[in-house]
């Protein structure tokens, strides 16, 4: 009886096994394999025609001289530093909204999440045509007030925020979505010994509700962060290339494109995607040693 058990049991580990070989296999070529060949070309003078030289630190020599990787870390910076917390605030406000007992709640979250399932390239073209200087509906609406059209898209000094804005709309939809199941994990019993122990309905929010969602709002803080590390679809849907606003909304990720696809200088684009590696290596190493000062999990 035994050995049958143990002979199902090997064969139910083989199938498994078979099952995920596919995916582990594009994860190893795909994934794992193109990082290390990713460090490899770092180091040589790679471009798209001849064969790569190896060249030492040459590439990382120059991306520390390089005014644009600067500004494209700088911009980086402030993509997170706006980005992140009106993410985190607002999924959190809209998924107490969707928890509340309503009538047809249903549909609510249906629209909440449609951002969240379309494609970026169809969210940057649509708010490309909102935010157009002659024809978009933002600067019809200001015009209405007397007020004179802005630039959102060409400004230099409103560009970042403008990419901002679209980056949090088409972001808080899924992450609400993760908080409204966070929310509604939070047993009701602990709000009920609150409300009976006299607290309202604002200290039961901080108090109970969010101390207990803090798991669930530390995963939004931790996948946000990487996306906005990684914005690049909105500013090289939205942002002509050349145009004036191009240099102030430009990201580690599109600088890395520039200089991989546009300028073909492939070895010094892998050393700038490295360096973009490192920095969120970094700041998620920050996140995972606060999280044990800010995270309550209910044991």
């Amino acid at each position: 009886m035994k050995k049958k058990k143990s002979s199902q049991k090997r064969r139910e580990m083989i199938t498994g096994y078979l099952m995920i070989a596919p995916l582990m296999l594009g994860v190893l070529v795909f994934f794992i394999g193109a990082f290390f060949q990713n460090i490899l070309y770092s180091f040589t003078n790679k471009s798209s025609f001849g064969t790569p030289k190896y060249i030492g630190f040459q590439n990382y020599l120059e991306l520390f001289q390089d005014a644009s990787f600067y500004r494209a870390f700088a911009n980086t910076i402030l993509y997170v530093v706006i980005c992140v917390p009106l993410v985190v605030i607002l999924a959190v406000l809209l998924a107490v909204l969707l928890n509340s007992k309503v009538k047809k709640i249903g549909i609510f979250r249906v629209c909440i999440f449609l951002p969240a399932v379309t494609l970026p390239a169809a969210i940057g073209l649509l708010w490309k045509w909102l935010m157009n200087y002659k024809f978009g509906i933002f600067n019809e609406i200001l015009g209405r007030f007397g007020i004179e059209p802005v630039a959102w898209l060409s400004d230099p000094s409103i560009v970042l925020i403008s990419i901002s804005i679209v980056f949090i709309w088409a972001s808080v939809s899924y992450q609400s979505i993760v908080l409204l199941a966070g929310l509604q994990g939070i047993p009701v019993c602990y709000r009920e010994a609150a409300e009976i122990d006299g607290a309202n309905a604002v200290q039961r929010f901080f108090k109970i509700t969010l101390p207990l969602l803090s798991p669930s709002i530390f995963f939004v803080c931790v996948t946000t962060v990487i996306n906005v590390f990684q914005i690049f679809d909105f500013i090289y849907l939205m942002i002509p290339q050349g145009s004036s606003g191009t240099e102030a909304s430009r990201s580690l990720v599109t600088y890395f494109f520039e200089q991989s696809f546009v300028k073909f200088h492939k070895g010094y684009g892998s050393a700038i995607s490295l360096m973009l590696f490192l920095l969120i290596l970094a700041f998620t190493a920050i996140q995972m040693i606060c999280k044990k000062k800010f995270v309550f999990y209910d044991n």
